[in-house]
């Protein structure tokens, strides 16, 4: 069984799942503080841009919005109640590691992991099913423009670690945000060293390269890769990333393979969200079945290994959930 926003479910019924993506990523403290700058659209916006996807033949998305990036517990269940799209909701942390922590150890932090998967999110009954954990060097907007680095990598690693055991703790899988891609090779370091069976985890936004000699040996260590950035053309070309997913098709590394876009309904970390769509005009959730998949069936990837990345690998990374 897997927990989404609607409650426990058999990871067989997720169907076709985008493994890494945000419904709304919203600055704590912002609306809690100055109500008339909530964004009142954004219940409408999940909604409709959901029902698309259920469209489109989408069964599932993985929502990693951790709660220093705004996570709402009940509104994601609001959101859940108007969509048949599951989702499934993190416990976790971001790379920009909040103040209340950086005196705090990995197992205080492990325990409020394991709270949210236990016990619930917020006081609510919607339980975490995923653990989203981050590592970044060189920040960037979604624009390529440097923003300024609050992260630390001592910081980071205490995270790592602190989700690591809640992993562990609970069997819940892990997913991942990297930047720039090769730091995957220090998060599976780190896993590795806490016992962490690396097939449980997704290395993510590694995307971002086409260096596929990497992304083969974060495959064989057991990992999925995370080709999970589609429409951020800023950071990699639409060609480049199809075509890197094409290559690892044709070379046997389908079963560790999994896409996404990394967008949201909503962001408020852009003055006027309508910048997002003139940019970057791809960065939707549409943009996968829309412009992906056929791109990916021209260079000669099959529908069975469409299947194997959306359906399979996620389903897999789901299903075994013991604590060990």
């Amino acid at each position: 069984m897997v927990n989404t926003a609607r409650g426990p479910i058999d990871a067989a019924d997720l169907g076709r799942t985008l493994i890494h993506e945000h419904i709304a990523i919203r600055t704590p403290g912002i609306a809690e503080n100055w109500p008339e700058l909530a964004d009142d659209a954004c219940l409408s916006s999940a909604e409709e841009k959901l029902r698309a996807l259920a469209q489109r033949g989408i069964g599932a998305i993985v929502e990693l919005t951790t709660a220093d990036m705004g996570r709402d517990a009940r509104y994601l269940q609001d959101v859940a109640a108007r969509t048949s799209i599951h989702i499934i909701v993190c416990t976790g942390i971001y790379w920009v590691v909040p103040r209340y922590w950086w005196r705090r150890d990995a197992e205080e932090l492990a325990a409020v992991f394991v709270k949210d998967i236990t016990e619930g999110i917020q006081g609510t009954d919607l339980k975490a099913g995923v653990i989203k954990l981050a590592s970044d060097q060189a920040p960037t907007d979604a624009f390529g423009r440097a923003i300024v680095h609050q992260g630390d990598a001592a910081l980071q690693e205490m995270c790592l670690r602190a989700g690591a055991r809640a992993h562990r703790r609970t069997g819940v899988p892990i997913a991942t945000h990297n930047n720039p891609p090769t730091l995957g090779r220090e998060q599976q370091r780190i896993f590795a060293d806490e016992g962490v069976d690396l097939s449980r985890v997704v290395i993510g936004h590694v995307g971002d390269t086409t260096d596929t000699g990497y992304l083969k040996e974060l495959m064989e260590r057991g990992s999925c890769v995370g080709m999970d950035r589609f429409g951020l053309d800023a950071i990699l070309s639409f060609e480049d990333r199809v075509d890197t997913v094409a290559a690892l098709c044709r070379d046997g590394y389908t079963d560790r393979v999994v896409l996404s876009h990394d967008a949201a309904c909503c962001l408020d970390w852009l003055p006027n969200h309508q910048n997002i769509a003139e940019h970057l005009p791809n960065w939707h959730f549409n943009h996968i079945p829309d412009d992906v998949l056929p791109a990916l069936r021209q260079r000669g990837v099959s529908d069975r290994q469409i299947d194997q990345m959306l359906i399979d690998n996620p389903r897999r990374l789901f299903d075994a959930q013991d604590p060990y």
